[in-house]
């Protein structure tokens, strides 16, 4: 197994990289979209645009490319040896939190769809620079392989 790996590893990583932009992309784009709904009161119209479309980004992008993400992640990190690695250890710490954060964000959006608030605009705009401050933290050590 570990010899098909190997030898497809660069269409592995590819697809890892794809994914993870769309993964990325969905992130920064859903604090985004709770923000508009917070123009919206609860139960009208509007909110229920923002709502459905919350929920297709969620259904579309968002977990398909989480998925896709850890699988391909998992398959190169199986195919590399690094589980044995200290600098994979930091990079798997970190896309644990950006799964869980995924996972919190995804919760979030669903009482908002509810029409509950459980965020200001404030509050939003800060946990939307999560992610990218995530992403800096992988990248480097993806590239850098400091430890």
């Amino acid at each position: 197994m570990q010899e098909l790996l190997s030898s497809i590893y660069l269409f592995l990583k590819s697809g890892h990289v794809i994914f993870m932009v769309f993964w990325m992309a969905g992130l920064f784009m859903l604090p985004r979209q709770c923000i508009y709904m917070l123009d919206h009161v609860p139960g009208s119209a509007g909110e229920a645009k923002w709502a459905t479309r919350m929920g297709k980004l969620r259904k579309i992008i968002l977990t398909p490319s989480l998925i896709i993400v850890w699988t391909l992640g998992l398959s190169m990190a199986w195919s590399g040896g690094w589980f044995t690695s200290g600098w994979f250890h930091a990079k798997l710490t970190f896309v644990l939190a950006m799964t869980g954060y995924h996972g919190w964000l995804v919760a979030q959006t669903k009482k908002m769809a509810r029409g509950e608030r459980p965020l200001t605009e404030k509050q939003l705009r800060m946990i939307g620079e999560v992610p990218g401050l995530l992403l800096v933290l992988i990248v480097v050590l993806v590239y850098l392989k400091p430890f």
